[in-house]
């Protein structure tokens, strides 16, 4: 009997899993995955959460205590690394300081003995990608740290793999520099159209890139989705709290002049667009979602306003503000607004709360 192979899938995780000896915890547990040709999927979780463990188990450098991993319908879970034929960029570059530009870009394709001419062409045309022509003399130590962050990413994608790997590739990078090589990768990615596997930490790097994003927590995936539905749609509590500033309002669910609303001990909050068009649960303790740019600070007076309390921080960041308000009953509501300053009161000012609606996200039962 012959098992149809789905040619769009490039790699599935079959209950991958790894327990190290003498521990009780599994550092990764029972790990689902699907990801299929060309896209940009990102491991995003805090530090332990089991994405970079995971990435290695792709990448060979770690066996799976069970499940399997199929690359292109063939379980690749036993193969040593080098018979993976996976690109990998790695956090500190691990380039050969003792090579120029580009004996170190032409080294897979030494390794992997192409003819010269291939390695001429192929190297030529994978620094000019990357801007990096008129460097090919130069030594590591000659470069820029994103220099060699490019050189990096050009040596893994040089012999055309079907997979490249990424472990945190821009963490030693300053913030401006990490923003144009984001721009960069993205760049190379739709131009190569291979598929690429990134593992960060940081939030707007992961919204940034890519195509999915795979939260995970704790050794286990706690969801995956595309950026816009992580951060307007969390499966759970956790992803609500990592994706992203959110203010989560835990009350009741009532029946409020025809109209759902949240009763909580100092406010009531309409809802009368539910996501979704579904109906909301009535009753019982409920959490509901709101971003910080959902939330809008009012006069004191303002009728509008859904509750009222003191203003605790205002943080000037340029293209915006976060403004901190305590309610009455000590809850932390964080706002964000434009950059504009005007209108918004100092620390201990009072004012009043509105919330949206619209984008309101009921947090799952156990979520």
């Amino acid at each position: 009997m012959t098992v149809a192979v789905d040619t769009d899938l490039a790699l599935e995780l079959r209950g991958v899993s790894k327990q190290y000896p003498g521990t009780d915890t599994a550092a990764v547990s029972g790990v689902d995955l699907q990801i299929r040709r060309g896209e940009f999927v990102t491991f995003l979780g805090p530090s332990g959460s089991g994405k970079t463990t995971t990435l290695n188990m792709i990448a060979g450098f770690i066996s799976p205590t069970a499940g399997e991993i199929v690359l292109h319908g063939r379980n690749i879970a036993d193969l040593p690394p080098h018979q993976r034929n996976l690109g990998m960029v790695f956090q500190n570059y691990a380039l050969f300081p003792h090579m120029s530009v580009w004996d170190n870009v032409a080294f897979p394709l030494v390794e992997r003995k192409y003819p010269k001419d291939q390695i001429r062409e192929r190297v030529r045309a994978a620094l000019e990608m990357v801007n990096l022509t008129g460097f090919e003399k130069r030594r590591p130590r000659e470069l820029s740290g994103g220099q060699q962050q490019r050189v990096a990413l050009t040596r893994a994608l040089v012999f055309d793999p079907p997979i490249l790997l990424m472990d945190e590739p821009l963490s030693a990078l300053d913030k401006k520099l990490r923003q144009r090589l984001q721009l960069e990768i993205k760049r190379v990615h739709r131009e190569v159209g291979i598929t690429f596997l990134f593992v960060t930490h940081d939030q707007e790097e992961a919204m940034a890139l890519s195509d999915r994003v795979v939260v995970f927590d704790q050794g286990r995936i706690e969801q995956v989705g595309t950026p816009d539905e992580l951060y307007r749609r969390p499966a759970t509590r956790f992803v609500a709290e990592f994706l992203g500033d959110s203010n989560l309002i835990e009350g009741k669910l009532v029946e409020r002049d025809g109209a759902t609303a949240l009763a909580t001990p100092e406010c009531q909050i309409p809802l009368p667009d539910w996501p979704g068009g579904r109906e909301a649960p009535s009753g019982d303790e409920h959490c509901v979602m709101f971003r910080p740019e959902d939330v809008k600070v009012l006069p004191a007076d303002d009728e509008g306003a859904a509750c009222r309390g003191t203003v605790r921080d205002v943080v000037y960041l340029g293209s915006e503000q976060r403004v901190i308000v305590t309610t009455e009953t000590g809850r932390e509501v964080t706002v964000r607004t434009g950059g504009e300053t005007t209108g918004i009161p100092g620390v201990g000012g009072t004012v009043g709360l509105r919330f949206s609606a619209s984008n309101a996200w009921l947090i799952p039962t156990g979520g």
